[in-house]
């Protein structure tokens, strides 16, 4: 059994803190450092359950932009939460899902940051939300976020963060018979209810993925839907959120992305959704996890910062793209040429 490790700060307060994230000139600092137990994890200053809801009703509060819905609870009861923004049934619409897997967190720490963003009541804002509908879906495993499951997590490097739920289910394989409440409250309360056109599914992967079979570590990896049920214009449609989303981290100059390798079977989102509903799915990996009990699975903190802004960047670009048309017109031929993942060991979604 590993040695739990003290817990302290994390470069995610940074989403709290309202320092701005500049380019830098040196490529993939999203890469960052692995754990290798050299390094404290440091957890206590991710959002947890309750400052998560805090910030998301205080946001609701003062904003007119934002409708905040509870849309179901989690094994151990905890309200699920939705923010919508936009409610035109004309215009296109996107969901942002994070957080299937509890010890995946920065992916959370980078949409709150959107969310706040949308409440800013800026012009370019306004003028966005006036051509798409967003729904931001934050955290659908809180209890393996808070480590309130009933199985032990001393095994975990910090032991605070699981992959699954309160029943020891990964969500992320439940998209079809749906026996989670996790699964069924948003299938039934937001993908029947809502029907959005597009999809943006963020996780995790192992912290040592590097750029086809280089020693170039990337800060995370895409993938289009792969079930061969898929409907053809639905997977180019995801192929085209993808160039977004590409060439969004790729030009800002601390990110590089691979072609992650993934399963087909329909019970993975990526795939079950864009069968079942004919919704335009992309997968975006980003580096390292919270907690795990695999050390090469888990990332220290130096580079949180520009894993967050990662996210962000990727929430905002896509989100314009769809709402101003031009992913219409975005090249996808570059997933012909884009390296595979190697090494990827984030246990296939």
């Amino acid at each position: 059994m590993k040695k739990k490790l003290v817990i302290g700060a994390l470069t995610g307060a940074l989403v709290a803190s309202g320092i701005s994230f500049s380019t830098p000139d040196v490529n993939v600092l999203a890469g960052g450092p692995d754990y290798n137990g050299n390094e404290t994890i440091k957890n206590d200053r991710l959002h947890s359950y309750e400052e998560m809801v805090k910030m998301l009703q205080h946001l609701d509060q003062k904003s007119d932009a934002l409708s905040l819905e509870v849309y179901g609870q989690s094994v151990k009861g905890r309200d699920l939460y939705l923010a919508k923004f936009g409610n035109n049934d004309e215009n296109p619409t996107v969901l942002y899902l994070t957080q299937q897997h509890g010890n995946e967190a920065l992916t959370t720490e980078g949409a709150l940051q959107f969310i706040k963003h949308l409440t800013s009541n800026s012009q370019e804002v306004k003028g966005m939300l006036e051509n798409v509908n967003i729904l931001v879906a934050p955290r659908l495993n809180v209890d393996g976020a808070e480590g309130d499951v009933d199985f032990s997590l001393d095994d975990y490097v910090a032991g605070t963060h699981t992959r699954y739920n309160a029943n020891e289910v990964d969500l992320n394989r439940d998209h079809v018979d749906r026996n989670q409440p996790e699964t069924k409250a948003l299938h039934e309360n937001v993908l029947q209810k809502y029907r959005p056109d597009y999809m943006i599914d963020l996780h995790h992967q192992g912290a040592e993925t590097t750029l086809g079979d280089t020693d170039e570590l990337v800060s995370g990896s895409i993938l289009y839907p792969t079930n061969e049920d898929v409907d053809p214009e639905v997977v180019e449609k995801s192929k085209q959120l993808g160039a977004v989303l590409y060439n969004t981290v790729e030009s800002r100059g601390f990110g590089t992305l691979s072609k992650y390798i993934g399963g087909s079977a329909p019970t993975i989102s990526r795939n079950g959704l864009a069968v079942e509903y004919g919704i335009a799915t992309l997968l975006f990996e980003m580096r390292g996890m919270a907690d795990h009990y695999r050390e090469d699975y888990v990332l220290g903190q130096k580079s949180n910062g520009y894993l967050i802004k990662q996210a962000v960047i990727s929430l905002e670009a896509t989100a314009k793209a769809i709402a101003d048309g031009s992913i219409e017109e975005a090249d996808t031929s570059f997933w012909d040429t884009l390296p595979e993942s190697s090494y990827n060991r984030s246990e296939t979604e």
